[in-house]
């Protein structure tokens, strides 16, 4: 090909060949003005090949290597580029050596085996071609995601560039002394000066670093994108080879567009090897643990001994399923430029995908409505396209006072949207925003802001004055009911018999911000209730919202968060985007998970309320199988996963053929192409037959007529549809548009009047919803339960962990609250372990890996370590009273393997803790709430779950407020007496009269007895230990002692005055001793 001295470029691994302008001056005559190069490890010349081409060795960067040096690196190296640290490819012409992949579409057996000097043949392209282009060294500027990379020009000579519109930056050469070895070039700290293509002409020429160098390269590249997308959608009209289709591989890569738009990141091998040779060796020191206590038991407690034996082979169970789902954890970050580069082109419309807001509330007197509409604001306020962002609040209470609050909000939110956009604040709820202090002479905060600002703060202050009014004016309900302001009485008077109620506050009525922008949607739901339906709580309000948003929005993807979870990041939307958007991997996904960050928990974190241990190691433990669990909020879906589809087939790689055996292998590869070419034969046999019968019958259908057949098929898919999705023919449309989207022609009003019919209360009957669509029922964790159901379904979830949170909420802090809580997650676990959708028998034959199922498994089965682990703290009192002990005299065999077995343990949270970041408080906290509540929640909620599977029985825990103090993080210090505390206060007092009396024993019989009490000891002080935040909360602020308090300390007082006067350790064990009086009484 003559390239009349044009630049030339391109990439081997993406098969571009290009050719861009220079000028007379810079014009290249011949390859031998190249010839010159140098090998940047040797220092010799690098050799020109047979066909007059230059030798590369990296078809990356160019980086200049001789093609001895390549060998050298290949064969006893690094085997990768010392520039770009990209692993060298197999050339045509050298040697296999180990890692190399497999080439299907290169014979070169002859020299992938042979190691020598004469083994230097033509360079060959990897496609068998001689290569027609002269790699030029340039260097990647890959650090930084937005540099200004020159995008590739294709097919010959671009006119609108001119000739003075180019440069080359070149690495540098690291001096030309020669070495015996190779030896890479990894100097970072020598800066990279930049060399012209010529070195006699002047690198100024070339217009790199001047003025007008920026102003060129700007309009260079407008004119470039506008080029691309001519090629995009124009293609094959135009010559070019790209088709219509905006993700062909053949579009230029150095376009920042063209790149992922997400990347997984492993963790550390420094940091997770040593953490799986742990793994190995607890298992195997288990094995030794195991295998003593069962060969040495204890003949004088058989009993106690058998019955640790079974707690801890449960335990050890449960650390496997817990464990091994965190074999391979991974980290993603994310590229919102290239989001922004790809979808939002300047002067164009935004080509985001829609996304639909689901926020749920039930009762405005537990949810304060302030919180509500805190979580509104900042939804509205979020960095997307206000057309792409549609809020649904479903109000299950029918609350007026909700409604109310929530008209109130959309006032406040023309005043407050513009305000967060305008100066770009965080977070953009109001309340969290306006409790941050700001030092505006530290931070030289420019007056304009100050000013608004605090403008804006006065506006929410009397905000909250107005929201705090109407929940003071609904503590006293009027005799006949709400009335609005027309003098109607209020729909949802009666809460468990009222219509579905539908409002649209923002959006498509003409309401914009006081800057005159337009906000986005938002609409109100209160679904259909009426007595005799079961309503399913609140799986069935989110399943509501599914098809209301269906039929007035319809978004692609859904976001769904609690009522006191707010936006923490304005950007989460994006976050999430670049998973579901990226057109390599995201057609796969079904969620996206946020990990849960919470506001207002004290320092220290007494009952573990962050839950980090979870967040920050399980989680992403999961990622790395098929992504983490649904945790109910925070998620935002893919709206065709909760339609119960199944994931988009992997699509099969082609079938290798191995050329690594010798010639006289040929012949069984050989046999075996033959008996695949005769299967692939055989099948499209087989498949002309059917095509040929599909034929056959289509032309009775056109003797018979057609349209008959036509429109009874169309009528059997839609009553299908209709048996799975509902009798609302809008939205089962809905259903079948993959990117969304609602009919253009259709009136507003016959929208709102069809979302009122799919959210009445028997519009699911006899449908699969809550069986294989939407949120699943069955649960009151209807979130583990719907997760599970999509990764059955062959979907994979992605879990994203930006710098700054994107969701915040509030958590009970306080004892009680925090033990229910943990008491409703366990009772739907034991709901779902009881039900046909349990993990251990259900999705076999789906999509669901191995490791993932063990982790749902283990979701499901936790209630039930509350018995043993019951059962074995009480064990150490047991002990300690009877004077046995589950353990015979320890020889020094069994010493050495429970010291490894408490190493390996300790080992295994310290390398867990390095590699989740998570601090040693919040892994501590985390085993000591296990404990407290495995021994309360957990066990109740067992008995709870089976009482109401398996009798039908719903049972509930009332908690009563007992006391309170004031000041910070008051709650904390609240007392509710409930009948959780009962197990935990139980032990901790039946352990510490243990302690007592194994201490009173000791002291009476002796110096022997104080050897075999250590033991006993030490099991007793790790339960109290455990407990010891428990035992916090039971006494509250120390200044202040609840009632229920005294009461028990009474009643332990009472109980160790009793033990101390049976035992009596002043008086001799053989009785008293009996001596003559010497005195002479008579």
């Amino acid at each position: 090909m003559d390239t009349r001295g044009r630049l030339v470029a391109g990439s081997h691994n993406r098969n571009e060949f290009v050719l861009i302008n220079a000028d007379e001056n810079a014009r290249i005559k011949s390859v031998q003005e190249l010839s010159g190069q140098i090998c940047q490890i040797c220092g010799d010349e690098v050799e020109i090949t047979v066909d007059g081409e230059l030798f590369v060795a990296c078809n990356e960067c160019a980086f200049p290597v001789c093609r001895p040096c390549y060998e050298y690196e290949r064969r006893e190296g690094n085997q990768a580029c010392p520039q770009c640290k990209t692993r060298y490819k197999r050339l045509k012409g050298s040697p296999r050596v180990e890692g190399d992949e497999e080439e299907d579409d290169i014979d070169d057996i002859d020299n992938e085996f042979e190691y020598g000097a004469d083994a230097l043949g033509p360079y060959q392209l990897a496609d068998g071609t001689n290569a027609s282009a002269i790699p030029m060294q340039f260097e990647r500027e890959s650090a930084h995601p937005g540099s200004d990379i020159p995008l590739l020009t294709y097919d010959g000579e671009v006119s609108e560039i001119s000739s003075d519109r180019h440069a080359l930056i070149v690495p540098p050469f690291m001096g030309n002394g020669n070495r015996v070895h190779p030896m890479p070039y990894s100097d970072p700290y020598v800066p990279l000066q930049p060399r012209p293509m010529v070195p006699k002409k002047d690198i100024a020429v070339y217009g790199y670093g001047s003025v007008a160098w920026k102003d060129r390269m700007e309009e260079w590249k407008k004119k470039q994108n506008d080029k691309l997308q001519v090629v995009k959608h124009q293609g094959k009209n135009d010559g070019g080879n790209f088709g219509d289709d905006p993700d062909d591989p053949d579009l230029p890569m150095m376009d920042e567009a063209r790149q992922p738009l997400s990347r997984k990141c492993s963790i550390s091998s420094s940091k997770i090897s040593p953490y799986r040779l742990i793994i190995i060796l607890r298992l195997v020191i288990l094995g030794l643990f195991f295998h003593y206590r069962i060969l040495h038991p204890v003949n004088d407690a058989y009993g106690l001994w058998l019955t640790s034996v079974i707690c801890e082979i449960w335990f050890a169970v449960s650390w496997i399923l817990d464990q091994f789902p965190k074999w391979q954890p991974i980290e993603r970050e994310t590229y919102l430029d290239r989001l922004s580069l790809r979808y939002e082109k300047e002067g164009k419309p935004s080509e985001l995908a829609n996304i639909d807001v689901f926020v749920s509330t039930v009762d405005p007197m537990k949810e304060p409505p302030l919180i509500t509409a805190n979580t509104v604001l900042s939804i509205l306020a979020v960095d997307y396209p206000v057309d792409k962002v549609a809020c649904y609040v479903s109000d299950d209470g029918a609350a007026m006072l909700t409604f109310e609050a929530l008209s109130e909000t959309s006032e406040f939110a023309r005043k407050w949207v513009p305000f967060c956009k305008k100066f770009n604040i965080e977070p953009r709820a109001p309340e969290w925003y306006f409790s941050q202090k700001i030092d505006y002479l530290k931070n030289k905060v420019h007056p304009a802001f100050v000013r608004e600002r605090r403008a804006m703060k006065r506006e929410y202050e009397e905000f909250k004055v107005r929201i705090n009014g109407l929940v003071a004016t609904a503590q006293k309900v009027p005799e006949d009911g709400w009335t609005m302001q027309d003098g109607s009485p209020w729909p949802g008077n009666n809460v468990r018999d009222h219509p579905g109620m539908i409002q649209v506050f923002l959006g498509n009525n003409g309401v914009c911000d006081v800057e005159g922008n337009e906000l986005p949607q938002l609409v109100y739901v209160s679904r259909e209730k009426r007595p005799g339906f079961d309503h399913h709580k609140k799986a069935g309000a989110m399943n509501s919202l599914i098809r209301v948003s269906a039929v007035i929005t319809n978004a692609p993807y859904l976001l769904n968060v609690d009522c006191d979870h707010y936006i923490n990041n304005s950007k989460a939307l994006r976050e999430a985007m670049c998973f579901m958007m990226d057109p390599t991997s995201g057609s796969k996904i079904c969620y996206v998970q946020f990990p849960q960050r919470f506001d207002g928990i004290d320092r220290h974190d007494r009952y573990s309320n962050r839950n980090v241990v979870f967040f920050d190691i399980n989680m992403k433990g999961l990622d790395g199988i098929q992504g983490p669990i649904y945790v109910g909020t925070g998620c935002v879906f893919r709206r065709q996963a909760l339609y119960g589809f199944d994931a988009p087939a992997k699509k099969k790689r082609p079938s290798r053929t191995c050329n690594c055996w010798p010639k006289w292998c040929c012949f069984c590869c050989g046999s075996r192409k033959n008996k695949n070419g005769k299967s692939n034969k055989e099948k499209k046999k087989k498949l002309k037959h059917r095509e040929a019968s599909k034929q056959i019958h289509a032309l009775e259908n056109i003797e018979e007529g057609i349209e008959e057949s036509k429109a009874e098929k169309s009528i059997m898919t839609q009553t299908k549809l209709e048996k799975k999705f509902g009798q609302s023919p809008v939205f089962v449309a809905s259903t079948l548009l993959e990117n969304g989207g609602v009919p253009q022609n259709v009136s507003h009003a016959s929208l709102l009047k069809e979302a009122i019919q799919v959210i009445s209360c028997g519009y699911e009957d006899k449908t699969e919803w809550g069986k294989e669509v939407g949120w699943i029922y069955g649960s009151v964790t209807e979130d583990i339960l719907t997760g599970f159901k999509m990764h059955c379904h062959g979907w994979r979830s992605v879990y994203c962990m930006p710098k700054r949170p994107a969701f915040k909420g509030s958590a009970p802090i306080n004892l009680s609250d925090r033990l229910h809580q943990v008491l409703r997650w366990a009772l739907g676990s034991v709901e779902i372990f009881l039900s046909r959708h349990c993990p251990i028998w259900y999705g076999y034959g789906g999509g669901l890996k191995w490791l993932e199922r063990f982790s749902y498994i283990n979701s499901v089965v936790y209630p039930w370590t509350s018995l043993p682990l019951l059962v074995y703290c009480a064990l150490p009192a047991i002990c300690l009273l009877t004077g046995k002990f589950i353990v015979p005299e320890i020889s020094n065999y069994a010493s050495l393997i429970f010291i490894a077995l408490f190493m390996s343990i300790a080992a295994t949270g310290i390398l867990e803790m390095q590699w989740g970041g998570v601090g040693i408080d919040d892994w501590w906290r985390n085993e000591q709430f296990w404990v407290i509540g495995g021994v309360s929640s957990h066990l109740f909620a067992l008995f709870q779950g089976l009482l109401k599977v398996l009798a039908g029985v719903n049972t509930n825990f009332t908690v009563t407020s007992k006391a309170a103090d004031d000041g910070a993080f008051s709650e904390l210090y609240i007392f509710k007496w409930t009948s959780l505390l009962i197990p935990p206060t139980t032990l901790l007092i039946i352990n510490m009269v243990g302690v007592v009396v194994g201490m009173s024993n000791a002291i009476n019989n002796g110096y022997d007895s104080w050897g075999p009490l250590f033991g006993r000891l030490f099991f007793a002080l790790w339960v109290i230990i455990h407990l010891y935040p428990f035992l916090k909360g039971l006494l509250g602020k120390q200044n202040r002692m609840p009632t229920i308090v005294v009461v028990w300390s009474i009643l332990l007082a009472s109980i160790l005055t009793l033990m101390w006067v049976r035992i009596n350790p002043f008086v001799s064990r053989d009785g008293p001793v009996l001596e003559v009086c010497g005195l002479n009484c008579d």
